[in-house]
């Protein structure tokens, strides 16, 4: 892994920030997307002092149009290759979908189709010239199902987990691999962002730690495994789900998402 670059969106906390933390050991340099400067800069300092690597912060919201391009661009112009893909910000919203603003809406679009979808296409095409690389979409278990209360959220999920599949499949043999992470709930902002952390699918059971999450993601990728589902729980409710009646499914959804 010397010698290699990694690229993080959503690097300030959570998962995107456990993964910074491990890649530090194996990559030589790291870039690291967020919208919070102050906090990229704290997470840049603590990298560094701890880990022989170089760390390049990128201040970007990448539901804006023309981020992911920005962003290509300026590794481009400092001649950073990027040989790992983490594609992790993503954003929800808890609330029914005739009472949650559409921007809001357009905003969960625009970071976890939108972008994604975008930043795949801009590095993978690299990858593929170079004959290596590695990418990591961040999906959820919620990419299994339909989730009412959180429509938008659920089917984007269910779109990061498909579009995973099928470019792994076309992308055999290029030295490519790509890797959907499928986490359950996880202690992280997002919750907190999401209003969820009330409801009975965080009240549940204790949710995982973010660097559990980014651990078993990590050596999911390094071991080119197509979907990673995160927890024996996660990983039996999400066979289950596909022997499930489908009608039965958003009724579950709709009362884990209820609040306590």
């Amino acid at each position: 892994m010397r010698n290699k670059t990694a690229l993080i969106t959503g690097a300030s906390s959570g998962i995107g920030y456990e993964l910074a933390k491990i890649l530090a050991k194996d990559c030589d340099v790291l870039v690291l997307v967020s919208r919070r400067r102050e906090r990229l800069l704290e997470v840049k300092r603590e990298i560094e002092n701890s880990a022989p690597v170089s760390v390049k912060i990128i201040v970007k919201d990448i539901s804006q149009p023309g981020a992911g391009e920005d962003i290509y661009r300026e590794l481009e112009s400092e001649k950073i290759s990027v040989d790992i893909l983490i594609n992790n910000a993503g954003v929800g919203h808890l609330g029914a979908f005739t009472e949650i603003d559409w921007r809001q809406d357009t905003d969960m679009i625009a970071t976890n189709i939108t972008a994604l979808t975008h930043m795949t296409k801009l590095f993978v095409k690299d990858m593929i010239a170079r004959k290596q690389g590695k990418i990591m979409n961040v999906a959820s278990t919620a990419a299994f199902q339909p989730g009412p209360l959180m429509a938008v959220y659920y089917a984007s999920k269910a779109y990061v987990l498909s579009f995973s599949e099928a470019i792994a499949y076309e992308l055999q043999g290029t030295g490519v691999t790509v890797t959907a992470l499928c986490p359950g709930p996880t202690s992280t902002d997002f919750a907190k962002v999401a209003d969820m952390e009330r409801s009975n699918l965080f009240m549940f059971k204790p949710p995982a730690s973010a660097s559990d999450v980014a651990r078993y993601g990590y050596d999911a990728m390094m071991k080119g495994k197509t979907v990673a589902v995160h927890g024996v729980v996660n990983k039996i409710i999400a066979f289950s789900v596909r022997l499930s009646p489908r009608k039965f499914l958003p009724l579950i959804v709709r009362l884990l998402h209820k609040k306590n």
